[in-house]
């Protein structure tokens, strides 16, 4: 009798230990999807620069730097602030980043105002089906405090001079596409009317030379297919880790 009462309580522990081995190993792998299921949460998170999204592209925040390479003249650095013009940054840096500036041109030169491009036209008329977007600037209803100075870059749009009905105005103000312009001088008649996004901080003597070497005809500035200076490319650059491919 007591040999049998014996069995039962060995059978009974043996069978606490398996269950309690069984829990501890249940707890273990609940553990494991739980870091796993972390690990894909953070890296389907979105950036901390990310803020929102609007037509395809991501917007971001802060300072960026990026490279304008135009053939046989050299680097153009500027840093952009999104801070500023967070959609304005936002798209060009899209465009820059899908390599849509390679191959472009200035197709527009005014010494002692600016130097004009990111036409695919190469023309200033640009392609109908292009990608627009809003103005970020006061007469548009947005504050942006970046003033036109020398050195400032800032983004082409249709003139106001052609809106004949108020509809027009705005669509003239939220037509901005890809052509952006750099200020050769302080240029105050754009403040307020046009989306400036940066400025250059090295390689203004670069802008300078193309002005000087590249100047087009007539008032408007347009200069001939041929002689108008290719962009190489328009890249960002990452802290450390180089050109952003």
């Amino acid at each position: 009798m007591s040999t049998s009462t014996n069995q039962v309580a060995r059978g009974a522990g043996t069978q606490r230990k398996r269950s309690k081995r069984g829990s501890y190993i249940f707890i273990g792998i609940m553990a494991i999807l739980v870091i796993i299921a972390g690990v894909l949460w953070i890296k389907s998170a979105p950036s901390k620069e990310k803020e929102g999204s609007k037509d395809g592209f991501s917007i971001v925040s802060g300072k960026h730097t990026v490279e304008i390479v135009v053939r046989d003249y050299g680097t153009i650095t500027l840093e952009l602030d999104a801070d500023a013009a967070p959609i304005t940054v936002s798209n060009f840096l899209d465009l820059a980043n899908e390599k849509f500036y390679d191959g472009l041109t200035f197709h527009r030169i005014l010494p002692g105002f600016v130097i004009q491009g990111g036409d695919p036209a190469g023309t200033g008329s640009g392609k109908p089906d292009q990608r627009t977007i809003d103005g970020e600037f006061e007469a548009n209803g947005i504050d942006n405090p970046i003033k036109h100075e020398r050195g400032v870059i800032s983004m082409a749009r249709k003139s106001d001079r052609t809106a004949s009905r108020p509809q027009d105005s705005v669509v003239a103000k939220n037509s901005a596409t890809s052509q952006f312009f750099i200020c050769l001088a302080d240029q105050p008649s754009l403040d307020g009317n046009y989306a400036a996004f940066g400025r250059v901080t090295e390689g203004m003597d670069i802008v300078d030379q193309i002005a000087e070497e590249c100047a087009g005809d007539g008032d408007n500035g347009f200069v001939s297919k041929e002689r108008q200076p290719v962009i190489e490319s328009i890249r960002e650059i990452l802290p450390g880790a180089g050109l952003n491919e």
